[in-house]
């Protein structure tokens, strides 16, 4: 090993990219290093179920060849990770449950990491992830809790919590995450990262374990806002295998990056998102803000109603999908899971029809408020990760379960498919991070990337590696 392996972990994808691209370094060296930096810090933050090692040297040895015979490749040599519900040609694909340890090993790749592969990257394993993707805590009651790497003490979030863990403590530079209801910008803000839940059927999801077929996302998790948008060009392309998937020209987002924010109208989300927020909550928006120029606030009507019915249909459709399994196998499920779903069978069909066509109206309330503004900024958690086993938490004299109530600012945009990114901000004295949102119009990622990387740029914004040891 020609190189520090704590230099090589604290690099960004971009400038791993480059550096193996260049020839200064081997994407060998750098798997090496990343499955050994896996082997050390994994026992005390358990993100990784699954660690690859002999597929993650097969594909780095793979990109050094394709260098030596002077080809580029955007994510030469980058390592990454998958939350385990993305199928990996020969490991079975969990979705964090018990039950489906029991199926075959996934037959390909999904999509997207057949993307991610041709791009270059190195894939050196699956992590941990809440019961089917139900969970905003990252504590799972079959691989355990997943620690937040700023202080093991905490919560990662989640459901794509290994994802983040794993990206937080330098393991990757990039991890692969899923957001329902707010599974990538959750454990984003617990864990101090920059998260991309793109716009509704912008990306494929062929070859991925369902949750609820009409709010899942994918998207990448990273320490930088130039990586995010480096990693978007990489999966973006029209998949028939994905019905769901829009064919949508693609908008060139690595390139605006450095085009300045200046024309941008930026506001921050009034009302309910401020009513539910705590003060560190609060106080990382008007931070950000401040950075920004953005003194008009919006207030956003009925958006306590939209996260309602959200939970709604993730109830009946989640429910519907496991119904079978949970009749046949309950004592298997998680219990918190378990229960959940059972409620959600009893969902009457008038309150899901009813949620669909105020789904529509929502819709609408957005597009009007994106004519007066291009960004909106929110909080993307009412608070910084809460102590590892909290069980309910308080905002406004109203005490509710924290499992399925972290995601209250997350819920009311998913819902409607808006894009957002989550920026990592670390408050003055503060010892964990908080994340605020930057929500665009649909199909307008690239807004919020601009606005990301600006925050990065200015030093707003960052998100350092975890000073973890094991």
């Amino acid at each position: 090993m020609s190189q520090d392996n704590s230099k090589l972990n604290t690099r960004s994808a971009a400038q791993t990219a480059a550096a193996v691209n260049s020839g200064d370094i081997k994407a060998l060296e750098v798997a090496y290093a990343s499955l050994e930096t896996i082997e050390r810090l994994n026992p005390t933050v358990n993100a990784f179920t699954d660690v690859l090692g002999e597929r993650a040297l097969l594909e780095a040895r793979a990109v050094d060849d394709a260098i030596a015979e002077g080809r580029t490749l955007p994510l030469a040599g980058v390592p990454y990770a998958v939350k385990n519900l993305y199928d990996v040609e020969g490991l079975t694909t969990r979705a964090g449950a018990k039950i489906n340890r029991e199926n075959p090993p996934a037959s390909a790749d999904a999509t997207l990491v057949r993307k991610l592969k041709d791009a270059g990257a190195v894939l050196v394993g699956a992590t941990h992830m809440g019961e089917y993707a139900y969970d905003f805590t990252g504590e799972s009651a079959h691989d355990g809790i997943c620690r937040n790497p700023h202080d093991t003490g905490h919560m990662t979030g989640g459901s794509s919590s290994g994802s983040a863990a794993a990206t937080a403590a330098g393991m990757v530079p990039l991890a692969m995450g899923s957001d329902t209801n707010g599974s990538i910008r959750v454990p984003a803000s617990f864990c101090g990262l920059f998260g991309l839940k793109p716009t509704y059927g912008r990306l494929s999801r062929a070859g991925t374990y369902p949750f609820v077929g009409s709010l899942d996302h994918l998207g990448p998790l990273t320490r930088s806002a130039e990586d995010l948008a480096l990693i978007f060009d990489v999966l973006q392309g029209h998949d028939p295998a994905d019905p769901a998937q829009a064919n949508h020209p693609e908008i060139e987002t690595h390139n605006r990056l450095q085009e300045d924010i200046g024309p941008l109208r930026i506001a921050v989300a009034g009302g309910y998102f401020r009513d539910k927020a705590l003060p560190d909550a609060l106080n990382a928006v008007d931070f950000v803000a401040k950075a920004l120029g953005a003194s008009l606030e919006i207030d956003i009507p009925e958006a306590a109603r939209a996260r309602a019915a959200a939970y709604v249909i993730t109830a009946a459709e989640g429910s519907t999908l496991h119904l079978g399994r949970i009749l046949e196998r309950p004592q298997d499920f998680d219990p918190e899971t378990r229960d959940r779903f059972l409620a959600g069978t009893m969902v009457p069909a008038i309150w899901v029809q009813q949620a669909q066509r105020f789904r529509s109206w929502f819709r609408d309330l957005f597009r009007k408020i994106f004519e007066n503004v291009d960004v909106l900024l929110a909080p993307a958690t009412p608070f910084p990760a809460l102590p590892s086993g909290t069980k309910t938490f308080t905002i406004g004299g109203e005490t509710m379960p924290a499992r399925p109530n972290i995601g209250l600012f997350t819920q009311p945009i998913s819902f409607i498919g808006l894009p957002a990114v989550t920026v990592p901000v670390w408050l003055e004295g503060a010892t964990l991070p908080i994340g605020v949102q930057v929500i665009a119009p649909a199909w307008r990622e690239d807004l919020a990337l601009r606005v990301a990387h600006h925050l990065e740029q200015t030093g707003i914004c960052r998100a350092p590696v975890a000073n973890l040891t094991a």
